[in-house]
Parts: structure tokens; sequence; C-alpha cells
């Protein structure tokens, strides 16, 4: 039997009722949940149990998880698998986007599990995935939300250069608790990654999330946000961590509804174009309200 270290071994605590959501059913629900079956995809949805999968695939939106189901790191945080993975899958970008079609998206977001064991990262996996979308699904609008690449740089610019509509890699968490939750990332290259994308296509919007209750103080938050505008990020979401297992990090506290009211309110004062911040809120969640709001800045 394994068990978990003694700095993980927290009683749980009550779920206040602003995080209570009813369990997903809806038509367009299982309809979404069959497509996914039948194409054989992976969504964020489902692997990291994200408790927003009742609103997006009731209202036709998902966020699809290529490269696998299997992750090379195994952050804290996070309940996807974590492993040796399967075998690159070179047909699933053509899947996705039959999946796009016949969903009818106007907005498609695509992450990945991370692929340390791929010379590019699977970049080019994305590429060929926004490639296609652009092909086939041209009224459709792309995300991505990317891996650090280890900190490499050809592989962003392979993603890049694929033209995107937004371009996503999320901080998680405060430079102090990076060791303790991200064992496998670096603060300092989250940074670095946010600043090139910008730097390099500053037409696609920068964007990044953070969780809250791992143990970070309010100040280190504040300094983050000033971080991530010094780097040029435009869109910012906020949410509260949910603890996936009692083997993975401690959920420290929650924050109160009026807490991230706060911090929405003290981050749009430092200029981001958008800000999502809540409970629930994940980093696809009401991803096309955030893509909105970029353009309209734009314009």
């Amino acid at each position: 039997m394994t068990v978990a270290p003694l700095e993980f071994i927290k009683p749980r605590q009550p779920k206040p009722e602003w995080l209570k959501v009813r369990a997903p059913g809806s038509e367009n629900y299982l309809r979404l949940k069959g497509i996914m079956k039948d194409l054989k995809l992976n969504t964020v949805c489902e692997d990291a149990r994200c408790p927003n999968i009742g609103e997006c695939w009731h209202h036709g939106t998902a966020t699809f998880m290529i490269l696998g189901d299997v992750c090379t790191r195994a952050c804290a945080y996070c309940a996807v698998a974590h492993g040796r993975p399967n075998e690159l899958d070179t047909a699933e970008p053509a899947r996705v986007v039959e999946a796009i079609e016949r969903m009818r998206l106007q907005y498609a977001v695509i992450t990945s599990v991370d692929r340390d064991d791929l010379a590019d990262g699977g970049a080019s996996i994305f590429a060929e995935t926004i490639r296609l979308a652009r092909e086939r699904v041209p009224g459709c609008r792309i995300e991505v939300l990317i891996p650090d690449f280890q900190g490499m740089e050809a592989p962003l610019r392979t993603v890049l250069d694929a033209g995107p509509d937004v371009l996503n890699h999320n901080t998680e968490t405060v430079p102090r608790l990076y060791r303790m939750a991200r064992s496998g990332g670096r603060y300092t290259r989250t940074l670095e990654l946010l600043d090139r994308s910008r730097t390099y296509k500053p037409e696609i919007a920068t964007k990044t999330g953070i969780m809250v209750g791992l143990g970070e103080e309010f100040d280190e938050l504040v300094s983050v946000f000033d971080d991530l505008r010094a780097v040029g990020v435009s869109i910012l979401t906020i949410g509260q961590y949910l603890r996936p297992s009692e083997k993975h990090a401690p959920m420290i506290r929650y924050y109160h509804p009026d807490e991230f009211a706060e911090l929405k309110r003290i981050a749009l004062a430092k200029g981001f174009v958008h800000v999502e911040s809540g409970p629930l809120v994940r980093s696809s969640y009401h991803a096309h309200e955030q893509a909105d709001a970029y353009q309209n800045a734009r314009v």
C-alpha cells in the first residue's frame, strides 16, 4: 500500500455552497460524450475532473487533450495520469478536427499532457491540429494551452507559426510553491515562454491561469500579477484549487467569492485586458468571451 507523505495528509474540509455544482447529464452533454468516445479522443474536462464539465458540454464547448492521456510529469495538484506515454498518434489531429466539425464549435481549446519524451514536446501535433482546423472549419477560433516544452524556443515557434488565436500557458501558482506543486516546471521558464510568445507573435493574445488555495499569500499573488503584466500577458484566469485525491497536494483553504472579486479588481487595475476570477473558474472557462475581450481591446 502506498502511503502519502506526511505533509500531504490533511483532513478534508467541507465544501462550501458556492462550489457545489449539479452532476452533468443533459442531452447535449451525453451527445458530446458519445462523440468523444466514438472518435477515441481525450478531454481535459474529464481527465482533470473539471467541475464545469456539465455547463460547458451542455453549451457545446470542450477542451481537447491531445498527445495521449499519460503525462511525463507528476504535478502534485493534477489528476491526469502520469508515467510512460503511449506511442505518438499522428492521426489524432484529424480526429480532433472531425469532432470540432461534428460539434459545430465556434471556439475550440486544444491542450495536452506534457510529452518530455518527444524531441519537440509534441509541438508538431499542436501545429497540425491548428492547420487542419483552419482548412476544414475556418470559422472556428482556436486557443492552445501548451506545456513549457522544457524551455525550448523552437517548439513554441512551431505552434505560433500555425496561427492560433490565443496562446495559453498556465502559471498555476506562486514561485515559492513551484517546488512542491510543480516540480517539473520553473516559474522563470513560464514567464520566459509567455514573453517569447508576445515578442514573436504580438498579434496572438497571451493568456495564463493561476490556482489559489495551495498556501500562497495574498501579496505573493499580486506580485505574480506584476510579473505577468511585465511580460505582456493580456488574459488571466484565477480559480480555486480542488484536491483530486488524498495523494495530491493538500488544499489549504477555500477562497470566498468576495476574495475572487477583489483579486479581479486588482488584476484589472494592473492592465490585464480580461480577468476571469471565481471559485469554479478554470483556464478554458468562458474562453470565447476572454478572446472577444482581447479583440475588442485591440480594435
